[in-house]
């Protein structure tokens, strides 16, 4: 059984596909019904086995003559020696020539097959666990490969190919396989750390007549039966807040979201958070939270809250690393505090001040080359702020920091600072220059929040088409009365990028959105 070529012409491609479906045409000759067989009882995974038997002598296997069952897909060759992975990791089974004779097993089975194997174990002279095949019968094959992989040398290297094929990325690549059971520990320690603290976790609408939750350009569709235009929510926000309004004092959604926007190595239009609501608590309640559960997460998943994040070339050859220190306390510092101290040239009373400098921030802005938009016409002085912040300061905040007293009018449904309603009580938590979260304690005045709506319809008229809607039953929501509470939003993809070093967002989810092909 020769190795299949990473990269094989179509012709070769073709002619290998067409060998295979010859021999599933065999298979289904000789069965009655299904040639894909599903009366196999697999009784042994190869990590237990190993965990188990690893340490027993070649001797001491043979005396016990320990019979298993494994299935898997077969990976290699060498000699009369097969492997397979299962779902737990490898294993390999030993045929005898006049077994292979017998099962005409050189050209019937190929690399790619899902076959089932038994026998009693055994184990070879370097010390590998094997399961030696003693009947024609023991060794079956339960799905034909129809497809060659990819060489087990040279691996799935295409990154395209393994974003789009990533069924065949998962099987070739190890690293992706613990990336992403990474990812799945990630989710379950938020989920459980969440319920320890009395949270309760609920589901709300991905269909919404009103978009709501954050600024964003939404997906459109349509609802037949009730004839109107839907949009798939851009966040569950909302809705989690007419929670708090019905009782539900703690709540959390690890929630799926859908943005209208570009593609890069930090943004896919359908993305995953966690947004949790807690009434009774403050911003500062929700920092000391969110520092609390990266760190405990660090430590049970990583084992450490040393992060690295490694720099790499085109040949893949590490050029940089940074260390993100998650066991000290996280910086915290206004958002006014980061432009002066990323810009210390601007005059400190015109950013401490800001709500009155609107021309200045202007001038600031074009020294930074924001761009001229239209839109622009409706910018106040708290929007020039925060682009000044975004220009200037966002992507130099290396270490874990917490930035806090962000203006109102980019805070749409923030509650505003007792001393200065020209901020809001809300922070934004950033690592190696990404944002990671977004909580502020809520707004709850009814009033207030209508007319922040009414300013958001005022710039989406202006052409700011990520601008929020004027939401009628939240308002009524909020008339009923909220009490005092703190929410928060995390980017779970983002946080996986930082735990896993990798620097895409694409390697981080399981099928990424991409341009289809077109049709050869």
């Amino acid at each position: 059984m020769a190795n299949d070529e990473n990269r094989l012409s179509s012709e070769d491609e073709n002619r290998l596909i067409t060998e295979r479906r010859n021999k599933l045409k065999a298979l289904r000759n000789g069965c009655k019904a299904n040639a894909h067989r599903n009366d196999f009882d697999r009784k042994d995974l190869a990590s237990d086995l190993q965990a188990r038997f690893g340490e027993f002598t070649k001797e001491a296997l043979e005396e016990q003559d320990h019979q298993v069952a494994v299935a898997g897909r077969i990976m290699f060759q060498r000699g009369p020696f097969t492997k397979i992975n299962d779902v737990s990791g490898g294993i390999q089974f030993y045929v005898p020539k006049d077994i292979q004779k017998e099962i005409q097993y050189k050209s019937r089975f190929d690399i790619g097959d899902i076959v089932g194997a038994r026998g009693p174990l055994h184990k070879s002279g370097k010390g590998e666990l094997y399961v030696n095949i003693t009947s024609a019968d023991d060794l079956v094959i339960l799905t034909k490969s129809l497809r060659p992989l990819p060489d087990k040398f040279h691996g799935l290297a295409d990154q395209e190919t393994r974003y789009r094929q990533r069924y065949v990325d998962l099987m070739i690549n190890q690293e992706t396989r613990d990336l992403f059971r990474m990812r799945s520990k990630i989710i379950e320690g938020i989920r459980s750390y969440l319920s320890d603290r009395d949270f309760m976790e609920v589901e709300t609408p991905m269909l919404q007549t009103i978009p709501g939750g954050a600024t964003a350009k939404p997906f459109e569709t349509y609802h037949n039966a009730l004839d109107i235009g839907m949009y798939l929510r851009i966040a569950p926000e909302l809705y989690l807040k007419r929670l708090l309004v019905g009782g539900f004092e703690r709540v959390f959604e690890i929630n799926r979201n859908f943005r209208n926007e570009g593609l890069s190595t930090r943004h896919n239009p359908e993305f995953t958070m966690i947004e949790f609501y807690q009434a009774y608590a403050t911003y500062h309640d929700l920092m000391d939270t969110t520092e609390d559960l990266l760190r405990t997460l660090a430590l049970d998943v990583l084992g450490t809250t040393d992060i690295k994040s490694t720099q790499k070339d085109a040949d893949g050859n590490v050029v940089s690393e940074i260390h993100y220190d998650f066991a000290k306390p996280f910086e915290r510092m206004s958002m006014a505090q980061a432009v002066l101290k990323y810009n210390p040239d601007f005059n400190p009373d015109i950013i401490n001040h800001a709500e009155n400098h609107l021309d200045e921030l202007i001038a600031y802005g074009r020294q930074l080359g924001i761009r001229e938009e239209a839109k622009q016409s409706a910018w106040g002085a708290g929007k020039w702020l925060c682009e000044l912040f975004e220009a200037s300061a966002e992507e130099k905040l290396e270490q874990p920091t917490f930035i806090t007293e962000y203006p109102w009018e980019v805070s749409p449904l923030a509650r505003r600072n007792d001393d200065n309603p020209f901020i809001t009580d809300r922070f934004e938590f950033f690592v190696g220059g990404r944002e990671l979260a977004n909580g502020f304690s809520e707004l709850n005045d009814a009033e207030d929040q209508a007319a922040r709506f009414r300013k958001q319809v005022e710039e989406k008229d202006a052409g700011d088409d990520e601008a929020m809607h004027y939401d009628d039953d939240y308002i009524r929501a909020l008339e009923y009365g909220m009490p005092p509470a703190a929410g928060e939003g995390i980017g779970i993809d983002r946080l996986v990028m930082l735990f896993t070093d990798s620097p895409t967002i694409k390697d981080v989810i399981l099928f990424p959105h991409m341009k289809p092909l077109a049709p050869q």
